[in-house]
């Protein structure tokens, strides 16, 4: 059964210099977040970005 929603099982996640971690968005593909992901970390800042799926804790998965 299709009810219309789409499930956005993948996240950007920013951690800043203090090592907090702020999820940036939630998309339905890992293409779409990486693209974003991609374009935050182009700005030239000391954060990082990275894309996780939905249940992971951290760009290393730990």
């Amino acid at each position: 059964m299709n009810d219309g929603t789409v499930t956005l099982h993948w996240l950007v996640v920013r951690q800043d210099d203090n090592g907090h971690r702020y999820r940036v968005g939630s998309y339905a593909t890992r293409a779409e977040a990486e693209k974003i992901a991609d374009s935050l970390g182009d700005r030239g800042t000391r954060r990082m970005y990275w894309v996780e799926q939905v249940g992971q804790s951290g760009p290393d998965g730990d």
